[in-house]
């Protein structure tokens, strides 16, 4: 089998803002992930599963299936948890196909300590629809690499959210590739770190056919003196023509010595197309701290509503019901930890 040497910081395309200099894989016992354990991002109840839905679990390797034309009513919950120390590869494949609904979560947990590899593959057939939510909710003291891949047919949708609040230092790239004509996805990133962590998310959006639309928006929390990375790009394949596209990524830092990144790109091979993004890094605005001030509430109050309020943006992404209100706990949760 070939090996590959680890990543050279600043010296290979990709790598450009993550060190992974001093992770040793020699330390790490490898080991499969277990089911249960760690500190859950959030608890949803088991679903009976309808004809026509599979979940296999494997000790590295998870795969849902929904077959053509079955919607699934309830969230599948999925987990994986790397064991104290170890390193872990989780590989997830989710294929919902034509015609078929289905809404899948998925939480990346551990004990302490350790290395986790992601590998994750989306697809979604033609007229089909996934909300695949994912939380990573790692110890802070664990590392993470991933890739994860989507691929959506036909007149097929994509909600795609990700989280990332634990982990002390890796890389995550996310690929959204739009197949078919009239395909679309929504992408939704959320970040919040402290201490010394460093989370660094890579995102791609292809279009590949014409009429296809995607949204990508991200939102970062930093304190302390936590890193973050945003590093996206908009791909219009030739002939990808009446393509709507649009990214984002916003960040907001909550002392001198946090830092984030974020760098938005475009390569737009057709020439029918509406391409746009944004991206911005800034403190908490004083002025309005000032005013909430002025209206009687202490420091530590106005800015949690502040922040509260930046990261609203995103959880309003979503209709009223479940997953605005289990995001927004997340959300608050996370807020809480870091803040203290």
């Amino acid at each position: 089998m070939a090996s590959l040497t680890i990543p050279t910081y600043k010296g290979r395309p990709g790598w450009e803002f993550t060190d992974v200099s001093s992770l040793d894989l020699a330390a790490f016992e490898a080991a499969p992930v277990t089911r249960s354990g760690g500190s859950p991002l959030w608890e949803l109840p088991e679903p009976a599963l309808p004809a026509g839905v599979s979940v296999e679990v494997s000790d590295d390797q998870t795969v849902v299936t929904v077959a053509r034309g079955v919607a699934v009513e309830e969230p599948i919950s999925l987990s994986a948890v790397v064991p104290a120390g170890k390193f872990a590869t989780q590989r997830t494949v989710v294929r919902v196909e034509d015609g078929a609904q289905a809404e899948v979560w998925e939480q990346l947990l551990s004990e302490e300590g350790g290395v986790l590899n992601v590998v994750t593959e989306l697809k979604v057939g033609d007229n089909a629809h996934l909300r695949y939510v994912n939380g990573q909710g790692l110890a802070e003291d664990t590392w993470i690499f991933g890739l994860q891949k989507a691929a959506v047919g036909r007149d097929g949708s994509l909600d795609w959210v990700a989280l990332g609040f634990g982990s002390t230092r890796g890389h995550v790239r996310m690929e959204t590739r739009l197949e078919g004509q009239g395909s679309s996805a929504r992408v939704t990133g959320a970040y919040a770190s402290h201490g010394r962590q460093h989370i660094d998310f890579d995102t791609t959006q292809e279009h590949a056919a014409e009429n296809t639309v995607s949204d990508l928006a991200f939102r970062g929390v930093l304190t302390d003196r936590s890193t973050g990375v945003w590093k996206g790009n908009i791909i219009v394949d030739p002939g990808a023509q009446k393509t709507d596209a649009f990214q984002e990524s916003r960040n907001l830092l909550l002392s001198k010595r946090a830092h984030a990144d974020a760098i938005p790109g475009l390569e737009i091979q057709a020439n029918d197309v509406r391409c746009t993004h944004a991206a911005a890094v800034a403190q908490v605005d004083p002025e309005q701290l000032f005013y909430l001030e002025s209206r009687g509430l202490p420091e530590s109050e106005a800015k949690r509503l502040v922040i509260e309020g930046f990261l609203e943006a995103l959880v309003t992404r979503f209709e009223e019901g479940r997953v605005r209100e289990v995001l927004s706990a997340a959300l608050e949760a996370r807020l809480s930890a870091i803040l203290g």
